[in-house]
């Protein structure tokens, strides 16, 4: 198992984005495709999550979207993230959270229910750390529990700029270019902060190599929440209680059992038992 005397260091350029750039507490709320990528991860948790009170490990959490409506259904939720900002945010929330790094747990092994890695495989650029958070997630559940861990699609940018029409830009179209060789979006790049962009494979393999069994992908979105962004940008309507959202969300349920159908969806679950 991986342990580190100091705690590992959150790229500054990431910090700075949550903190100035971009309001993580609402991402969710504020769109059509968010909202969609909200109701499915809720129903793909609840498919897979032990009953409550189960202890559940929140880590890379955010300002704690995910936290309020588990504690809401019974769970003992508790909350890390590497950026202050979230963390208060969270807590005035009335979530238990404080600062932590997902590479680096301070909690006891064997001592969690459920770990769920929503946000901290986005910001992890490189396989050694990605797989340090996944052993770490493995040391704190319990022999019986369950890991979730999100990841963007690599093909995601490739769909999201098309709907906003910023893939004719040159500067956007040579980043996705990159993404879709690379998967990787460098720090000091404009437009997001440093991420890395999955293939679903490629999840697989990391939560296997990190001894997770009995691994499963899910697109959470689904293949058409890039019609609902297109659209919702385009015409300046909210699209959530449209039949175009239900439509999207009845996609998204569809397309589970074709697996070809992951590569369109903008985030994936990984769901894996230690």
């Amino acid at each position: 198992m991986l342990h580190m005397a100091l705690p590992p260091a959150v790229a500054p350029e990431i910090i700075a984005f949550y903190t100035d750039g971009f309001d993580e507490a609402t991402r969710l709320t504020s769109s059509a495709d968010g909202a969609l990528e909200l109701v499915r991860t809720q129903e793909l948790l609840r498919r897979h999550l032990p009953p409550a009170p189960a202890r559940v490990l929140d880590v890379g959490g955010g300002p704690g979207i995910h936290a309020q409506w588990l504690s809401a259904d019974g769970y003992e939720v508790h909350l890390i993230d590497p950026v202050p900002r979230h963390v208060t945010t969270a807590q005035a929330a009335g979530c238990k959270a404080m600062l932590g790094d997902a590479r680096q747990l301070e909690a006891l092994s064997d001592s969690f229910d459920v770990v769920l890695l929503l946000g901290p495989l986005y910001h992890l650029l490189d396989e050694k750390d990605r797989l340090q958070a996944l052993s770490e997630a493995r040391r704190v559940l319990k022999p019986a529990g369950v890991l979730a861990a999100a990841a963007i699609s690599r093909y995601a940018s490739l769909f999201e700029h098309t709907a906003t029409t910023l893939l004719d830009h040159e500067r956007v179209h040579d980043a996705v270019k990159d993404i879709l060789v690379t998967g990787r979006h460098d720090p000091g790049r404009k437009g997001f902060t440093a991420a890395y962009f999955h293939t679903a494979e490629g999840l697989a393999a990391e939560l296997a190599v990190a001894g997770f069994d009995e691994v499963k992908v899910y697109g959470i979105e689904g293949p058409t929440w890039s019609l609902l962004k297109a659209t919702e940008q385009h015409t300046g309507n909210r699209l959530t209680e449209s039949p175009m959202f239900r439509a999207a969300l009845a996609a998204a349920r569809l397309a589970e059992a074709h697996p070809d159908l992951l590569a369109a969806s903008s985030h994936m679950l990984a769901v894996g038992q230690p």
